[in-house]
């Protein structure tokens, strides 16, 4: 006993040398542990403070209030000779229809001045409104009709509760009558907020009631689908000729570390170039989509090439040398065997480029984007604007109802990329193969 203590008193203080030195190690790999999750749930909480303030701030954007009056449509101040013809109907003065409904239903109104304040409750786009429903049904020509009439932005921002009624009169841009004259329409059940079918119809407007996203969404999907169509096959051709065909030296080596560098270029460095070249040199019309798309085209083509080699890398080489060896060229064995194994990560890289390209905003103003544009375009020529662009015309602007616009058009921007990048995971998980 005696010569065995002099040499386990070593191998003891060995011993709780290393279960100090465990327990540390551990100590460490869970405060690392609790400070990832800390991390984590941080980030998920910015993002969840983020988008419950852009749907607090967006939601009622979705819905816009309308007044109901009795419109007496006289056959002599629309249609005098009962023609029927649209023109006629259409150049008749609906403006003075709707002030004359607005004057029997509130006949205590008589001062010029609380004649002007009482005509400012209807949108300055309600007679056009009216007009349309007149032209889409005729049988409404000779009749006293309930018609829904579009409030103006004001009057919309009082019943959605966005200006308190409770504040002294100077300090809210709707004044004392006015609020009484909607007191009067809410107890009569003569006001009320219904889906705002025109943020989806219309373009943009100067009136917030008017505004609408069509225009911008109809922009964004001609210069995607262009994008689209230059970036996928040029990116994938590219990727090809890199990854198979092309020869290791310092002249690909240098074009793969340009390409890398690209993708992590400012983006407004694309819109420079574009301003320079398509529309400097070349010509290009401006603030059209096929310039936005010649841009975006420049800016994603780094990223599909990218992951269309990623794509390439991962399929095994044995594919390769299998239909080699059964006598196919390298051209078939690419296109034949190796393009469609790969197709689905190649798929996944687009995809996610589009939806990089969707939301970018900088090189578009550089190249027109930003010009205000009322009508919906047509074709990849016409003069659009985009929606992330649109969303910031909007920021930009000091009335109260395009807060609640520009809420609601990122609410819709953000719906876009959620399902484009939602695409891209279940394309990978439906198509991909594991070797």
């Amino acid at each position: 006993m005696t010569d065995q203590t002099p040499a386990s008193a070593p191998n003891k203080r060995t011993i709780d040398a290393v279960n100090a030195s465990l327990k540390r190690r551990r100590a460490k790999e869970r405060r690392f542990r609790r400070l990832g999750a800390a991390a984590v749930a941080l980030g998920l909480l910015f993002v969840a403070l983020l988008f419950t303030d852009i749907v607090a701030k967006g939601h009622t954007a979705f819905q816009q209030t309308y007044i109901k009056l009795p419109v007496v449509l006289e056959r002599a101040q629309i249609d005098p000779e009962g023609s029927g013809s649209a023109e006629v109907i259409a150049r008749a003065n609906y403006l003075g229809i709707i002030r004359a409904a607005l004057r029997a239903h509130f006949p205590e109104v008589t001062a010029r001045r609380d004649k002007r304040a009482l005509y400012q409750m209807v949108s300055v786009g309600a007679p056009q409104l009216l007009r349309d429903q007149v032209l889409a049904d005729p049988a409404l020509i000779g009749t006293t009709a309930e018609v829904w009439l579009l409030a103006d932005d004001d009057i919309d921002m009082v019943v959605k509760g966005y200006i308190d009624r409770d504040l002294p009169e100077s300090e809210r841009r709707v004044k004392d009558r006015a609020l009484g004259w909607i007191e009067r329409l809410e107890s009569e059940g003569r006001i009320a907020k219904r889906f705002n079918t025109i943020f989806f119809t219309n373009g943009t407007s100067r009136e917030p009631e008017l505004a609408g996203i069509a225009g911008a969404l109809a922009g964004s999907f001609y210069t995607l689908a262009l994008t689209l169509l230059l970036s996928f096959p040029i990116g994938v051709g590219a990727a090809i000729y890199l990854e198979e065909f092309a020869p290791k030296n310092r002249w690909t080596d240098l074009i793969e570390v340009n390409i890398n560098n690209l993708a992590a270029v400012p983006s407004i460095v694309f819109g420079l170039l574009g301003l320079a070249v398509f529309i400097g040199i070349f010509g290009v019309p401006r603030s059209t989509p096929l310039v936005a798309a010649l841009v975006l085209t420049l800016m994603t083509l780094p990223t599909i090439i990218i992951s269309s080699r990623a794509a390439l890398k991962s399929v095994p080489p044995s594919i390769r040398e299998a239909a080699l060896g059964v006598g196919a060229s390298p051209l078939q064995t690419q296109f034949h065997h190796v393009l469609p194994l790969a197709l689905p990560g190649m798929l996944t890289g687009a995809i996610i480029g589009m939806a990089q390209a969707l939301g970018e905003t900088a090189p578009l103003l550089m190249i027109g984007m930003i010009a205000f544009i009322v009508d919906v375009p047509a074709g990849f020529t016409d003069p659009a604007t985009v929606l992330p662009v649109q969303i910031f015309l909007w920021a930009d602007s000091p009335e109260r109802g395009f807060v609640e616009r520009t809420s609601a058009a990122i609410m819709v921007l953000l719906a876009f990329l959620i399902l484009m990048n939602l695409a891209a995971v279940l394309l990978r998980r439906r198509f991909e193969r594991r070797w």
